[in-house]
């Protein structure tokens, strides 16, 4: 744990911001996740809120000592870009967004959202959001200039015109589900279930459907399993799914719910499991192993401004943390 006293300059500054001025060995997002966590404190205080502070307030953060001796990780850090435009088309960024980065403001993160930044820094100041991602889920975010890329896309999805398909590191081997066979012989098994989200943001799978509860339909393929037994892990696989209904938390709460939960996800995993697997240089795994991967476009009607993605694709690698080195795997 490390505290500081909020100086006139700090004044007014959120406290994650005042945070990163006190300790710029940290990063925002290990700030953001304490809040969750409510492991930041003001005058005594836990907060999840990413508050303004006044001058003379003291403020602690409760994170691992280590993490404020780590002056040379920051700087490298520092240096990283926050997002990546990974294509550009006529009225769209498909934006490559870094794991720990959210998309949008919530109830934790008040500014320097992918659409803050994205808005200041592209030109593009009506830019918008097309769809969301969690802010711990690496990869494909689709992005409009302006309102009226906005309404074309929103048509686009609500017309099931876009499919997104993300990669996963997940414990086990996935089975069960209806098969589904596409054009290209691609075979992928469809898991159906029923979610339930609280007033609070809780989600629940079900397999039985209950009042208020939201049908889900994913589909899936398993790409390689990998047996690191010898090292005394379990079995893991790096799996493609497909968001057939897209609900909060969809892929993470019902992989989870079927006994195979994506390796470092910290809220629907198994953090005894999740310990054991590290990242390079053997560090803790941050966040989930969990990449939108690709953004594909159906038929786009002529009159649509986005008629200039129609039967495209658009695909990045995802970038796990985990160290399979360590875990004697060879990708």
């Amino acid at each position: 744990m490390r505290k500081f006293t909020v100086t006139s300059d700090m004044s007014g500054k959120h406290v994650v911001k005042a945070c990163l001025d006190a300790f710029p060995m940290l990063k925002s997002s290990e700030l953001f996740h304490a809040l969750k966590r409510k492991d930041i404190r003001v005058d005594g205080k836990k907060t999840s809120q990413d508050i303004a502070v006044k001058e003379g307030q003291e403020v602690e953060v409760w994170l691992p000592d280590e993490l404020f001796g780590r002056k040379a990780a920051k700087a490298e850090e520092d240096k990283k870009p926050a997002y990546k435009v990974a294509f550009e088309t006529r009225g769209l960024l498909i934006i490559n967004k870094p794991q720990g980065l959210a998309v949008h403001t919530g109830k934790t993160v008040s500014s320097g959202t992918l659409i803050d930044l994205i808005r200041r820094e592209t030109g593009y100041a009506q830019a918008e959001l097309c769809h969301r991602i969690d802010m711990n889920t690496g990869g494909l975010v689709m992005v409009a200039k302006n309102k009226k890329a906005l309404e074309d896309a929103v048509a686009l999805f609500k017309e099931g015109l876009i499919t997104k398909r993300y990669r996963a590191i997940v414990l086990g081997t996935p089975e069960g589900g209806e098969p589904v066979v596409y054009d290209d012989g691609t075979v992928m098994y469809e898991i159906r279930a029923y979610l339930e989200k609280t007033r609070s943001g809780e989600v629940y799978i079900h397999d039985e459907r209950q009042a208020h509860d939201l049908p889900i339909a994913t589909r899936y393929r398993v790409i390689k399993t990998y047996r690191p037994s010898e090292y005394g892990m379990p079995e893991i696989s790096e799996i493609e799914c497909e968001l057939v209904t897209g609900r909060t938390h969809q892929i993470r709460a019902q992989f989870a719910h079927l006994g195979y939960p994506v390796i470092g996800d910290g809220n629907y995993g198994r953090n005894k499991i999740n310990t054991g697997f590290k990242a390079a240089g053997g560090t803790k795994l941050r966040h989930q192993q969990l990449y939108s991967t690709e953004i594909t476009a159906g038929r786009v009607p002529s009159g649509n401004m986005h008629a200039d993605i129609s039967g495209k694709t658009f695909k990045i690698a995802p970038e796990y943390e985990l160290d399979f080195g360590s875990l004697g795997i060879k990708r």
